[in-house]
C-alpha cells in the first residue's frame, strides 16, 4: 500500500559541515592499502557510449577480471556495466566468475519513454543474463509532485527485474535540492529498490558528498523502520582515491561497518579504478607508476 509521501527537512549547513568534518579523518598506513583494495572491489566499470563494440567490452570484461595482472593479490571489481544488447557478451566473458553484470535499462539516460517500453527494455535485459538493471527516474513528474508516478514506475520496473537486483537512479543534479534528493531516497525504498544511485554519470553535478550524506541518512532510517538493508551507489565525478576513501568514511560513520562491502555499496567511476590501481603500486612497492601502465578504459 502506498504512503503519502512527506517532505524531511534537511540542514544544509549541517550536512556539509559533517562532511568537511568527515574528511578529515587520517587512515593509518598500515589500513589504507586495505581501504584501496575494498575500494576497488566496489567498483562497477562501465562503458555507456554509442561506439561501444563487443571487442570493447570483452576487454572492459578483462580488465574487470584483473585490474593489475602483474599483482594478482588485487580484487576484482564488482560488476561491469553495459547497454542491454552487450549484456550477452559480458555474461560469456565472466563466465566463472564472481563479477555482477549490470545493464542500464528502461529507457537510460533519460527514461523518456512510456512505461511498457521501459519494462520491455529492462525484461529483455534481464533475459539477456543482466545480474542487476539501473534504471532512472522520471525526473520531470517528480518535480511536478506526481510521487506517486514515480514510486509505481519504480515499483512497475522492479517487478520485471525478477531476480536480479535494481539500482534506482536519482539524477540528484536535476532534483535542486537536499529535500527532493531525501524524498526522492525514500519513495524508491518504498517501491522496492535494492540500491539507490546518484546519477547517470550523463548529467553535472553528477555524485557529491554531501548528497550521498543524505541519501545515507535515508538509507540508515529506512533500516531502522523495516529493518531492510538498501545499497548505495555514487556515480559519476569520483576519480581519486583520495576520493574514493572519503565516501567509505561517510560510509561507515553513518551506516556502520555491514554497509562497507560490495553487496551494499559501489562506486559507479571507471576512471576512479587506474587511480586506485596507482596508490595501491604506489603502498606496496614504495613508487608510482605512471598511467600508462594501466588500460585505457
Amino acid at each position: 500500500m502506498k504512503e503519502k509521501f512527506e517532505v524531511v527537512p534537511i540542514d544544509r549547513v549541517a550536512v556539509e559541515e559533517r562532511v568537511g568534518r568527515l574528511n578529515k579523518r587520517s587512515i593509518k598506513k598500515e589500513s589504507k592499502v586495505q581501504a584501496l583494495k575494498l575500494a576497488l572491489s566496489m567498483v562497477d566499470l562501465t562503458t555507456l557510449e554509442g561506439k561501444d563494440s563487443e571487442g570493447k567490452v570483452r576487454q572492459l570484461c578483462q580488465k574487470a577480471k584483473s585490474p593489475h595482472p602483474s599483482l594478482p593479490d588485487i580484487p576484482s571489481v564488482a560488476a561491469v556495466c553495459v547497454y542491454p544488447n552487450m549484456v550477452r557478451i559480458a555474461k560469456e566473458s565472466l563466465r566463472g566468475t564472481k563479477i555482477n553484470v549490470a545493464s542500464v535499462a528502461s529507457a537510460f539516460p533519460s527514461g523518456m519513454a512510456p512505461l511498457p517500453i521501459r519494462i520491455e527494455d529492462t525484461k529483455y535485459a534481464v533475459e539477456e543474463g543482466a545480474d542487476e538493471v539501473d534504471m532512472v527516474i522520471t525526473r520531470g513528474a517528480f518535480l511536478e509532485g506526481e510521487y506517486n508516478f514515480v514510486f509505481d514506475e519504480i515499483a512497475a520496473i522492479k517487478e520485471a527485474c525478477g531476480d536480479a537486483h535494481l539500482k534506482v537512479i536519482l539524477e540528484t543534479g536535476e532534483l535542486h535540492t537536499y529535500e527532493n534528493v531525501r524524498l526522492a531516497s525514500d519513495i524508491a525504498m518504498e517501491a522496492g529498490a535494492d540500491f539507490i544511485k546518484t546519477s547517470t554519470g550523463k548529467i553535472s553535478p553528477a555524485a557529491t558528498q554531501p548528497v550521498t550524506l543524505v541519501m545515507l541518512e535515508a538509507i540508515r532510517d529506512f533500516y531502522y523502520k523495516t529493518d531492510k538493508m538498501v545499497g548505495m551507489k555514487p556515480a559519476g565525478g569520483i576519480r581519486t582515491a583520495k576520493q574514493a576513501i572519503q565516501y567509505l568514511v561517510l560510509v561507515k560513520e553513518t551506516l556502520g561497518a555491514a554497509w562497507l562491502n560490495n553487496e551494499y555499496f559501489r562506486f559507479g567511476a571507471s576512471s576512479l579504478a587506474n587511480d586506485l590501481l596507482m596508490q595501491i603500486v604506489k603502498q606496496q612497492t614504495g613508487h608510482y607508476q605512471g598511467p600508462d601502465y594501466f588500460s585505457i578504459d
